[in-house]
């Protein structure tokens, strides 16, 4: 028997945890900008196949802190939540 991966949202992962970008979805309902959120992640380098780790959380409902590569970069919660991952 094989266990599926399992897979959860970015927003999920705690802090010195590590895990692989499966798929971006795309954002609604986030002001003019909220279609090209997903683009920007992409841009960002959040494409499937990425590794990525998680540095630092913020408070609740506030922005976290995630390694992608060589670069840092904070993102929202809602953005955090459109990230797709397979934690290691």
């Amino acid at each position: 028997m094989t266990l599926a991966p399992t897979l959860t949202t970015l927003e999920s992962l705690k802090a010195g945890q590590s895990a692989t970008v499966i798929h971006l979805a795309p954002s609604h309902g986030h002001g003019d900008d909220g279609a090209d959120v997903s683009r920007r992640l992409m841009e960002l380098g959040f494409v499937p196949g990425e590794r990525i780790r998680m540095l630092k959380r913020g408070l609740p409902g506030g922005p976290v802190a995630v390694k992608v590569g060589q670069s840092t970069f904070a993102l929202r919660r809602f953005e955090a939540a459109l990230i797709s991952i397979q934690p290691e």
